[in-house]
């Protein structure tokens, strides 16, 4: 904070110092955060109708005499304020609080004397516009009738009015649900009970080693301890899960007033795609569709399709889309129907005249069908038609080449359909805007995959409609719920609850799958059970699709309730103490902060001011080193409310939107660092995610009765690995990076401690792939060897392992529960678990690590086997692949090591059955936990890959080799005995 010589603070806007009150003590605007400003800048303030903090945003607390002069030139002065804030009732909710944004020069600090000259100069010109706009305004109220002339209700009461208990407007717009204490009290002390019972576990594991198997008594150990400490990290964060409640009908009540403009907020709808061969342009399409029709106000959705592929097929059926959505929009509206989807609402097997009692539905319902068979006949063409791509090139129908001929050396592209100003719906109503976006590429330039184009997208679409919030789906997912932006809103926009979220996460559903769900594809126990407990600490994690974004947060400014990280906060802390300490230098640098703050405010508040003045401020170095060279982007982010100025010509703003997604942008900023989706891994989401909570952000899990989203694409195993291989390879990535929750952002003390340990599990999961892999192994080998890892069991350790087991199962049967989860599909999940960790996730270890120390960036192949033409074929569809050796190898050697322990034990003996019985149940432990993998090898008509079959046969040669090496049917015999009975017999 400045002071003057004689220690008396210095305004923040004019320099001059802050004077003092009629009691003789220092005068204070703000008793919130003491932020620093004169009585005359206080007054001028009020007077222009601000009556929220610079700094904080929190809404002053001044005299009565101040308030009974000023109450009708505030609400009089409302029409002067910039267009953001044209909405009463969002002002001071999103305050702005820069976490990331460097500091302006030395050599452009106060003067000598302490004060800002070009501040305080451009205050006295304010001053004066101020009284050219009071003389005005006295004017027109002459003329206004006696019943209008009355004061009115400042904006600022109104909205203080608003957030009032006994207010009927103020009703909460959703409500925390906790779990009954009669389900969760006795999860908790089961957790606690399994604890104790570990404890006691080890101890007699490592006292009562096994001395004539020390190495497999060592290795189960080892394996054992990890295993433990997995289950540490995934069982805690779930400590106090929660549902929640939303109230559709009061967010209605208080945003979409009957007789008033529509309050509810602005949503821009972003949709990625890359190569419409891999993603069918027809899926697409449908997401697309349903966004179009989804129920929310028109102007308020805008939808931006990125084609990182830049394919002439995704502009071309785009533009299909668009005039189909012309007839399918208002059909959905005027029916309400659900899915909005087309296809999925004209393939869904149920009674669609249920609820429809309107006389033209089926007639219209007919109709459509037979526009949308049409349509979809036209995209298939298009698609049959881009498969063979011409030697010269695309060509337009106007006759220019295709701007994308070259994917990988292409101008940026946009094209605006629908919207305002484009073609309305076949009944002349409007129709949400659809964009077109395929950013530039050039050869040099990294690019950084789905995590670029999301940041591209995050500023054309500031520069062309700017909405405060942010929904992204993948272009398989469409929406399945037309109100589920509704849902998203009774979190964002309620005053109590939206304050500090930075995005709403919705769960993930799909299509496709069968009921049995072999390969746990619907990911129900993470969704259902890890989420809700999430949801009690700190808010679930980014998974990546179905999200709805502050964009503030994503600009990398922290929560309104909290003050600024200081910017070394945000690297690498593991040493706190150091941090905490600021020298001289710092703490200028934070009194520069506070200066270019209250710069920003005051450039919002400011009536007719020039465009020189304008780009005087946002020209700042240190914005421009944050957010890239664009005046239109910057000015977009110092608008709390969204939308676009009203003075900017479309045209400008089209040109500067090519600009904003050029291949250069982001050289020298804090994109992909502390701004947008964050690079540096394939799983950008939970690092984009990671940083915001870091800030000191919370989010908010949305789980809708009917459910928001749904992926459409069924996935087999062979795709099913692959997939899981690319999530655990971004999290070894990220396990390897500055960004390691192990380590990473310490110094702000913002992440809670369950959400640490829920993101330090997001990213050494993977590495539990090695204990378990040997852990696998070990029943084939004491079946083999004739060896076990466990000593002959006492009372007291027989005691230990029936609570341990007892533990575990009582621990499921609770969390079932609680989350109504059902134990098929806890028993499917536990299955996977095994299946992806000896396979996908070991090969992710291996590959991070080769890719992220050796630079080596490896692949796996997939080879494709014909599926059958039935219901879910291309669930079982058969890909040979890899990832599938290390499973099959462990089913051989497993059946291998069973058919050589019940030998054995046939030829042993009575007393050898009772060993055999331990090591043959882990045995079969391994063998039932494999069997879906089992089953998906031989495919949905029990017919099994050639290569498959030759590595079985080839393993288990290898094996059986083994064991006759072995000799188990032999029984051992010394020689000095041989020779001894030799001896005696005379030989």
């Amino acid at each position: 904070m400045a002071e003057s010589g004689d220690g008396v603070p210095l305004c923040n806007t004019c320099g001059e110092q802050i004077g003092v009150n009629a009691n003789g003590e220092p005068f204070v605007a703000c008793h919130h955060c003491d932020f620093p400003i004169c009585k005359s800048c206080y007054d001028f303030y009020i007077n222009e109708g601000r009556s929220e903090c610079l700094r904080c945003g929190t809404p002053y607390i001044y005299e009565d005499k101040i308030t009974e002069n000023n109450d009708t030139e505030a609400s009089g002065n409302q029409s002067t304020i910039a267009p953001e804030f044209s909405n009463p009732q969002d002002v001071g909710l999103h305050a702005r609080h820069v976490s990331t944004v460097s500091t302006v020069e030395e050599g452009e600090g106060n003067d000598e004397s302490g004060g800002n000259p070009i501040w305080k100069n451009r205050v006295e010109s304010w001053k004066s516009k101020d009284k050219k706009n009071k003389k005005k305004k006295e004017k027109e109220k002459k003329e206004e009738p006696k019943a209008e002339n009355e004061a009115p209700i400042p904006p600022e009461q109104q909205h203080m009015e608003e957030i009032q208990p006994s207010s009927e407007g103020a009703e909460p717009l959703s409500r925390v649900i906790p779990v009954p204490r009669t389900k969760i009290l006795p999860y908790r002390i089961v957790i606690i009970m399994r604890l104790i019972i570990l404890g006691l576990f080890f101890h007699y594991r490592v006292t009562n080693p096994v001395e004539s198997a020390y190495p497999l008594w060592m290795t189960s150990v080892i394996c054992e301890i990890w295993f433990a400490y997995s289950w540490v990290l995934d069982q805690f964060p779930k400590w106090s899960p929660i549902n929640r409640e939303t109230y559709l009908d009061r967010l209605s009540a208080r945003f979409e007033r009957e007789g008033e403009p529509n309050e509810l907020s602005a949503v821009d709808f972003f949709v990625s795609t890359v190569d419409p061969l891999k993603e069918p342009p027809l899926i697409t399409a449908n997401t697309v569709l349903s966004i179009l029709a989804v129920d929310y106000p028109v102007d308020k959705v805008s939808c931006y399709v990125s084609d990182d592929g830049a394919a002439m097929l995704t502009f071309e059926s785009l533009v299909e889309t668009a005039e189909f959505a012309r007839k399918w929009v208002p059909f959905c509206k005027k029916y309400s129907i659900e899915p909005r989807a087309p296809e999925f609402y004209f393939s869904q097997k149920i009674d669609y005249l249920k609820d429809k009692i309107h006389p033209s539905f089926v007639k219209e319902r007919r109709a459509m069908k037979r526009d949308y068979e049409e349509y979809k006949v036209r995209v298939n063409a298009l698609v049959s038609k881009a498969l063979k791509t011409p030697e010269e090139g695309w060509t337009m129908q106007d006759g220019t080449p295709w701007p994308g001929n070259k994917t990988r050396d292409h101008p940026g592209m946009i094209q605006v359909f629908l919207g305002s100003s484009g073609a309305h719906d076949i009944e002349g109503n409007e129709l949400p805007r659809l964009v077109y976006v395929s950013r530039e590429k050039r050869p040099g330039y990294q690019h950084h995959k789905k995590a670029g184009a999301e940041n591209a997208l995050v500023r054309v679409s500031a520069v062309l409609t700017n909405a405060p919030f942010i929904l992204n789906l993948d272009c398989d997912h469409y929406v399945n719920n037309s109100k589920a932006v509704r849902e998203a809103m009774c979190f964002l926009m309620d005053p109590q609850v939206g304050r500090d979220v930075c995005y709403v996460q919705f769960p993930q559903r799909f299509d496709g799958i069968d009921r049995s769900d072999r390969y746990a594809n619907r990911n129900i126990v993470f969704f259902d059970v890890n989420m809700k407990g999430l949801d009690g600490i700190q808010g679930p994690v980014y998974v990546g699709t179905g999200c709805v974004f502050n964009r503030q947060a994503l600009y990398g400014y922290s929560p309104p309730s909290m003050s600024n990280l200081p910017r070394s906060s945000s690297s690498c802390c593991c040493c706190p103490s150091k941090k905490s300490t600021k020298d001289a230098s710092e703490m200028f640098r934070d009194a520069k902060r506070e200066e270019l703050d209250a710069a920003i405010f005051n450039l919002k508040d400011i009536d007719n001011y020039d465009e020189h003045e304008r780009s005087m401020l946002i020209s700042q170095r240190s914005f421009e080193k944050t957010f890239g060279l664009s005046s239109v982007f910057i000015e977009s982010t110092l608008m709390d409310n969204g939308g676009v100025p009203e003075s900017v010509n479309s045209s400008t703003l089209i040109k500067e939107a090519i600009h904003v997604i050029g291949c250069g942008y982001e050289e020298k900023t804090e994109w992909g660092k502390e701004i947008g989706w964050i690079y540096g891994s394939v799983t950008e989401d939970i690092l984009t995610g990671f940083k915001m909570q870091c800030r000191g952000w919370r989010s908010i899990y949305c789980v809708p009765t009917r459910p928001a989203f749904k992926g459409s694409a069924p996935i087999n195993l062979s795709d099913r690995l692959h997939q899981v291989l690319r999530w655990a390879l971004g999290s070894v990535e990220i396990f390897l990076s500055r960004h390691c929750p192990l380590w990473y952002g310490y110094g702000g003390g913002r992440l809670k401690g369950l959400q640490r340990l829920a993101y330090i599990n997001t990213i050494v999961y993977p590495f539990t792939s090695l204990p378990l892999i040997a852990y696998c192994c070990l029943p084939a080998i004491c079946l083999l060897t004739g060896k076990f890892i466990i000593p002959t069991l006492s009372n007291v350790a027989s005691v230990l392992f029936l609570g341990l087991f007892l533990s575990i199962i009582v621990t499921s049967v609770l969390e079932l529960r609680w989350s109504g989860v059902s134990i098929e599909d806890l028993w499917r999940n536990e299955q996977f678990w095994v299946i992806g960790g000896v396979s996908a996730h070991l090969f992710a270890v291996f590959q991070g690590f080769l890719k992220m120390l050796a630079g080596v960036d490896t692949n796996f192949t997939v080879t494709a086997k014909a599926a059958d033409d039935t219901e879910f074929g291309e669930l079982y569809m058969i890909k040979w692949t890899t990832l599938l050796i290390p499973p099959t190898t462990l089913i051989v050697i497993n059946i291998v090591g069973v058919v050589a322990g019940f030998s054995d034990a046939l030829n042993g003996g009575y007393e050898s059955w009772g060993p055999l019985f331990g090591k043959v149940f882990f045995a079969f432990w391994v063998i039932f936990h494999l069997y879906p993998f089992l089953k998906g090898l031989m495919g949905r008509q029990n017919r099994t890959p050639t290569i498959v079959v030759l590595w079985s046969v080839l393993l288990a040669s290898v094996f059986s080799l083994i064991w006759v090496k072995i000799n188990p049917f032999v029984s051992k015999v010394d020689s000095t005995t041989i020779s001894q009975q030799c001896i005696a017999i005379d030989c």
